[in-house]
């Protein structure tokens, strides 16, 4: 199809295709220990699957509700046995469940892969007329939640770990009036996941917009009716497996349309790599990025 919005790709996806085939060796997850948050239901649910089926040989499912979570542990234990699926019923916004479940997983043990998924959509009303409390309440929730994790996850991710911070085209375009908190909640979580990648170089930190797919938070927000078209869950689910292989290192930091072309993108690796495109800054800003991080981290060493 037509892509409906801008994109970096001539090629525009609504499902998953064969170059993020978790059956593609490059993009195996072998021996792999992986922790979905929002793990029971939608992508979330379906990004376990898929790392399963990549070979991962362990993987946290967290999230509210238990039963979701134990209906996701048996759909991938009955396909894929030889993978541990892990569950914790877990509210992000408390930091002793968050830390309590990455614990109880990871043991003595490394995170390799994180996919951080949840998050609540909050009032739908113009900043003018919602109620502050309850569009306070809702920036402040995703904000906990992904700070809690974010927190949990750097005490056992290993040296070249990889954090998918679940977001939203909303981080960076105005819908419409009725998505105000969440626009802000989702920008400030990308501000926070990209402050992370800034001190834990070492980190993969990548943030995406994985389309539009039936699930209940978007219907929440009005559903597919209100956009006109939909996106297969197939694709930020696969799409989340691609990023979490070395082929994706060159886009560590970047801002992801999950219906972007992972070939096209590969051919401007280098390109893409050296700029500030797929990036949330100030447009027209000049500087070259490389060299004004490193000038301004060594002055804020220096000066600890």
């Amino acid at each position: 199809m037509a892509a409906p919005f801008p994109s970096p790709t001539s090629t525009w996806h609504t499902k998953t295709y064969q170059s993020l085939s978790p059956t593609r060796p490059e993009l195996s997850a072998k021996g792999k220990t992986v922790v979905v948050t929002g793990g029971g239901t939608g992508i979330g649910a379906e990004t376990a699957r898929y790392f399963a089926e990549a070979g991962a040989s362990r993987i946290a499912l967290l999230g509210r509700r238990e039963q979701p979570l134990l209906d996701t542990q048996a759909s991938i234990g009955h396909k894929f046995a030889n993978v541990e699926v892990f569950v914790a019923p877990t509210d992000v916004t408390k930091k002793s469940e968050v830390d309590a479940a990455f614990a109880k997983f990871a043991g003595d043990g490394k995170i390799h892969v994180l996919v951080s998924g949840a998050a609540i959509i909050g009032p739908q009303e113009p900043a003018g007329d919602a109620s502050s409390d309850e569009f306070l309440d809702a920036i402040q929730q995703n904000l906990t939640g992904s700070l809690y994790v974010a927190q949990a996850f750097l005490r056992y991710a290993s040296r070249d770990a990889v954090a998918i911070d679940v977001s939203s085209s909303a981080a960076h375009l105005n819908f419409g009036p009725g998505f105000a908190s969440y626009s802000v909640a989702k920008l400030a979580t990308f501000r926070l996941w990209d402050s992370l990648a800034f001190t834990n170089p070492e980190l993969s930190i990548f943030h995406i917009q994985p389309g539009v797919v039936d699930t209940a938070m978007n219907k929440e927000a009005g559903g597919i009716e209100a956009v006109g078209f939909e996106d297969h869950i197939s694709l930020p689910a696969s799409f989340n497996v691609w990023l979490a292989s070395t082929e994706a290192r060159f886009l560590k930091g970047k801002f992801l349309w999950a219906n972007s072309n992972v070939d096209e993108l590969k051919a401007r690796a280098k390109e893409v790599e050296a700029s500030t495109q797929l990036s949330i800054g100030l447009v027209g800003w000049p500087f070259e990025e490389g060299s004004w991080k490193d000038t301004w981290k060594s002055k804020t060493i220096s000066s600890a």
